[in-house]
């Protein structure tokens, strides 16, 4: 077993004090992801990590991409028969995270999942590139397959067949909109005493803002 004992950084690029950051948690997520944005450090700022919970009680994470966040919440785009949409239609809730090391800063979302309206999944799969959209069609996400050229022989079917049609949005694919409840932001700081500020959602829709011990 390697012992990983001494391995550790140093976290000393910025700090979160309450008399700088926004009323609004959406605000406050905003300019994090702008900053992100900006840092050649960061190979892909929207690359979030989405967890849900399973039959057997056991949460399951995986990476998607953040396509889309408004005053609402978050938006991205699946297959609603993969493990994770069936998740989400069991329950409608997920924790969604995005972690910067070069910032040092993570983001920790609990939220209520909705489906887009069928319009605005239409729109953006007619935005991608044609393969990505044959991929959707032509993956069972989640499913047990015989092996990789299973999926080659598909997509080349595929692409014979759509070479000069418009590929439609299959019904099982589509996007969520993640409406948080609760959002904590976390700024590494030296000793360990990283600044956490967290932000809940109250019932007249306001934001109570707390700090958390490290």
């Amino acid at each position: 077993m390697e012992n990983l004992h001494d391995k550790r950084k140093v976290y000393d690029r910025s700090e979160l004090l309450e008399s700088e950051i926004k009323e609004n948690p959406m605000e406050q997520f905003r300019n994090w992801f702008l900053d992100a944005e900006q840092n050649a450090q960061v190979a892909e700022s929207n690359a979030m990590a989405i967890s849900t919970l399973e039959e057997d009680g056991c949460p399951r994470t995986r990476m998607v991409l953040l396509k889309a966040y408004t005053w609402e919440g978050f938006v991205f785009y699946t297959n609603y028969d993969s493990r994770k949409g069936k998740a989400i239609e069991e329950n409608h809730k997920a924790c969604l995270h995005f972690f910067w090391p070069s910032l040092e800063r993570q983001i920790i979302i609990k939220a209520d999942l909705e489906r887009l309206p069928e319009n605005l999944s239409d729109g953006y799969f007619h935005s991608r590139p044609k393969g990505s959209q044959l991929g959707a069609v032509v993956s069972p996400q989640s499913q047990i397959i015989p092996d990789r050229t299973y999926l080659e022989d598909q997509l080349k079917a595929l692409e014979k067949e759509f070479e000069s049609k418009e590929v439609p949005r299959p019904e099982n694919w589509g996007g969520y909109l993640a409406k948080p409840y609760e959002i904590e932001f976390w700024q590494g700081r030296p000793n360990r005493l990283h600044d956490r500020i967290i932000y809940e959602l109250q019932p007249d829709f306001s934001w109570k803002i707390s700090r958390l011990a490290p």
